[in-house]
């Protein structure tokens, strides 16, 4: 099977373990289908590049974590339960 080929679910399911160990030692990754469809691709970790995380704080989030430490976790839970009580 040359490195190039497309494989298949089936043929996956197959042949597991023949089918990594050449995605292993190949510079170029396997794609996998299902139906025709592209599913998945079979690559070595280091042909695959890392997504940068985006992390956004949330404004609400930063005003709180700014308040000091407090009674205002008893105040919210005061406020939640209204006249049920603790």
């Amino acid at each position: 099977m040359p490195s190039r080929k497309v494989l298949t679910v089936k043929q996956l399911h197959d042949d597991t373990g023949r089918s990594v160990r050449r995605a292993g030692a190949s510079k170029r990754p396997i794609p996998i289908t299902d139906r025709g469809q592209l599913v998945a691709v079979l690559a070595h970790p280091a042909l695959v590049r890392p997504q940068p995380r985006k992390r956004v704080v949330v404004p609400g989030y930063e005003a709180m974590m700014a308040q000091p430490a407090g009674d205002h976790v008893r105040a919210a839970l005061d406020e939640v339960r209204g006249d049920r009580g603790p």
